[in-house]
C-alpha cells in the first residue's frame, strides 16, 4: 500500500504529458514547415524558365525545342517545396508547354503529345512524392515531440541552484533522436539540505522509460516527507519494487528488473556529504584545494534498488567531507563504461581533474566534449552527470 500511495501521483502525470504533447507537438509542427518552407530562389528560377520557355520558343530555330528544361523546373521545385506548391509549378509548366506548342503550331504532333503526356506524369509522381515525404515528416516531429515533453515531465531539467548548491546536469539517450532512457536524475529540496539522486535502470533507450518514470515518481515523493537519509531509501524500495512489477509481463520478468542508484544529502550548514549508493558507479568529489578527484566509496553499499525482498539490505549512509568551493559530480555507467575504437574505458577520474577548478556548466562542456572525442562520438549506452558544487551562499528551503 505505502508503494502505491507514493506512485499513485504517476496517473496525473499521463494526462499532464498528454496535453503538453499535444501542444509541442503543434508548435513544432509550426517550426518545422517555417523551416522546411522553400528559399525563393527556390521558386523564383523555376519560374523564371516556365516564362522563358514559351518566349524563347518564338525566336529559336523549328529544330531546336526548351520543353525538357520544364521537367528540370518541377523536380528543382519538389527538392524543397511541398505537395501544393509542387502542384503548383508542375501546372504552370504544363501550361506553358502548351502555349509552346500553339506558339509554333505544333501542338497536335507526336513529339508535343509525348512530352505533354511525360511532362504531366512527372508531375503527378512529383507531387504524390512530395506528400509522402511531408507525411513522414510530420510523423517525425510528433514523435520528436513526445520525446521532449516526456523528458521535460519525467525527466525534469534540474534548476541551477538548490539551496547552496550550485547545479548542472547532462543527459543522452542512447538511441538516435531520444531524449530520455535508462538513466535519470533528480533533485529534491527539503528543510534544511538539499538531496539528490542519479541512476540507471536495466536496460537502455526508449524501452526503459517505465521503470525511469517509477524511479523518479518514488524518490520525488518520498523525499518531501522529510525523512532520513535510510528511510528515504527504503521508501524507494518498496515503491519501485511494486511499481517494477507493475509493468512486468510475468514474476520472472519482474525479478531481472533493478536500478542502480546514488542518493545524496548535502546540508545546508555541515560541510559535508551523506550518501547511500545502491550498486552505482561511486561519484567523484572534486577537491577546491587540490583539484584532485577522490572517488566516494560506500564502506556497506547496499543491492540495487527493486532487490530488497531477496536481499533485505539496510541503507547504510556514509558520510563525506563537502567543503565550500568542492565539486560533487554523480555519473552513470554510459561515462565511465565508454570506450575508445581499441575498447579501452574512458578514465574519468584521471581527466576530470583538468578542469576541476571550473564553473559546473563549464566542467559538464569540458568532460563531454572529451568523452565524445574520446569515444569518436559512438555512445552505445545511455549518459547522464550532474555535477553540484557547494558555494557558500545563504539557504533558500
Amino acid at each position: 500500500m505505502r508503494g502505491q500511495a507514493l506512485l499513485r501521483g504517476g496517473r496525473v502525470r499521463e494526462h499532464i504529458v498528454s496535453a503538453v504533447i499535444g501542444i509541442r507537438s503543434v508548435a513544432e509542427g509550426l517550426k518545422v514547415r517555417l523551416r522546411a518552407a522553400p528559399h525563393p530562389m527556390w521558386v523564383l528560377g523555376p519560374l523564371a524558365v516556365i516564362v522563358a520557355v514559351p518566349v524563347a520558343d518564338g525566336f529559336l530555330p523549328p529544330d531546336i525545342h526548351l520543353a525538357h528544361v520544364l521537367d528540370v523546373a518541377v523536380a528543382v521545385v519538389a527538392l524543397r517545396a511541398g505537395p501544393r506548391l509542387t502542384a503548383l509549378i508542375g501546372s504552370l509548366s504544363v501550361l506553358s508547354l502548351i502555349m509552346a506548342g500553339a506558339e509554333r503550331r505544333i501542338l497536335g504532333t507526336e513529339s508535343v503529345v509525348v512530352e505533354l503526356g511525360t511532362l504531366v506524369a512527372l508531375c503527378a509522381f512529383l507531387v504524390f512524392f512530395t506528400h509522402l515525404r511531408d507525411r513522414s515528416r510530420q510523423k517525425l516531429v510528433q514523435v520528436r515531440s513526445i520525446s521532449d515533453a516526456t523528458q521535460r515531465v519525467v525527466l525534469r531539467p534540474l534548476p541551477e541552484r538548490a539551496g547552496p548548491v550550485e547545479l548542472a546536469s547532462r543527459y543522452r539517450g542512447a538511441e538516435a533522436d531520444a531524449c530520455i532512457g535508462g538513466d535519470l536524475y533528480a533533485v529534491a529540496r527539503i528543510s534544511g539540505s538539499t538531496r539528490l539522486l542519479i541512476g540507471d535502470v536495466r536496460g537502455k533507450g526508449l524501452a526503459s522509460i517505465s521503470d525511469t518514470a517509477v524511479v523518479l515518481g518514488a524518490f520525488r515523493a518520498a523525499s518531501h516527507r522529510q525523512i532520513p537519509l535510510p528511510q528515504l531509501v527504503g521508501h524507494m524500495e518498496d515503491a519501485i519494487r511494486w511499481g517494477l512489477a507493475e509493468f512486468s509481463r510475468s514474476e520472472d520478468d519482474a525479478a531481472e528488473r533493478f536500478v542502480t542508484a546514488a542518493i545524496v544529502d548535502i546540508p545546508d550548514n555541515e560541510p559535508v556529504v551523506h550518501l547511500v549508493s545502491c550498486g552505482h558507479p561511486p561519484p567523484l568529489l572534486l577537491h577546491r584545494d587540490t583539484r584532485a578527484a577522490t572517488a566516494l566509496v560506500v564502506p556497506e553499499p547496499a543491492p540495487p534498488l527493486g532487490l530488497d525482498a531477496i536481499s533485505g539490505s539496510l541503507y547504510l549512509p556514509a558520510t563525506f567531507p563537502f567543503g565550500e568551493g568542492d565539486r560533487l559530480m554523480l555519473y552513470t555507467d554510459g561515462v565511465s563504461e565508454a570506450r575508445d575504437r581499441s575498447g579501452v574505458f574512458y578514465p574519468l577520474t584521471e581527466r576530470v581533474t583538468r578542469w576541476a577548478d571550473q564553473e559546473p556548466e563549464v566542467l559538464l562542456h569540458r568532460v563531454v566534449s572529451d568523452l565524445q572525442e574520446y569515444t569518436d562520438g559512438h555512445l552505445d549506452d545511455d549518459m547522464a552527470i550532474v555535477v553540484a558544487r557547494r558555494d557558500g551562499k545563504a539557504a533558500v528551503a
